[in-house]
């Protein structure tokens, strides 16, 4: 048997189809209890409800990366895109949310009752923070300064019940976008530009793992004069 094949059939750091689901692909339960569980059920046929859910989720994905190519090579950008590819057919076949998708439902979660505006950007900044998201255009230090315009001209803080203060606020948000040439029908550009960002994260800590995988495994006697191949080499068609 390969060396490759030896190590990656027994090691239990390779990034396995459970890891991409888990990373990439996860819905928090809640989300199941809300909107997937049928209306009724309590207890156990709800968690059960869940659980056939998540399984028929894994199943599917499970499908389509046993006969997706996928290439260990973050560097490619061929490669990236062919990984990014795959994940979105992975979404797509089995319902789940891509990484947009996702924030959106946090922040949807995670503001619902709060009051005020400067609250609701304060969290949207913490949201922004803990995905690992960079402001690199300084967007949010200008929201900030359009949420004080408003609030001095009004002469207290805004809240978002206030139709008329929020209106202002919007049409302060309008001339950043324009300043920073900002467009909304960009935004599917802009999506895809972060999955090709995720993919390329992925395919490095993919990488990393498998590494980390063959060199712990070469430390033993069994494969001791084996060499080790290159990531890029692999099929992980072949280990699924």
């Amino acid at each position: 048997m390969a060396f490759s094949s030896r190590i990656l059939s027994k090691s239990k750091q390779l990034y396995t189809v459970q890891n991409i689901i888990r990373k990439e692909h996860v819905i928090p339960v809640r989300h199941f209890a809300q909107e997937s569980a049928p209306k009724g059920l309590k207890g156990d046929e709800m968690l059960k409800g869940i659980f056939l859910e998540v399984k028929k989720k894994f199943e599917t994905a499970l499908g389509i990366l046993r006969q997706e190519k996928i290439t260990i090579d973050p560097e490619d950008p061929a490669a990236v895109q062919q990984y990014a590819k795959v994940m979105k057919t992975v979404r797509e076949k089995a319902d789940l949310f891509s990484e947009s998708q996702r924030i959106q439902y946090t922040i949807k979660t995670r503001t619902q009752g709060i009051p005020d505006a400067r609250t609701y950007l304060l969290t949207l900044q913490e949201i922004r923070i803990k995905r690992g998201l960079a402001d690199n255009l300084g967007v949010e230090a200008l929201m900030f300064e359009a949420l004080e315009k408003v609030e001095k001209e009004i002469k207290k803080p805004l809240m978002r019940d206030d139709n008329q203060g929020m209106s202002r606020l919007t049409a302060e948000f309008e001339k950043i976008n324009k300043k920073l040439g900002i467009n909304k029908n960009d935004l599917p550009k802009y999506e895809e530009q972060l999955e090709l960002k995720i993919a390329k994260a992925q395919l490095e800590e993919l990488k990393k793992e498998t590494v980390d995988a063959m060199e712990a495994q070469a430390k033993k006697e069994e494969f001791k004069d084996e060499q080790m191949v290159e990531p890029k080499s692999l099929d992980i068609r072949n280990f699924i």
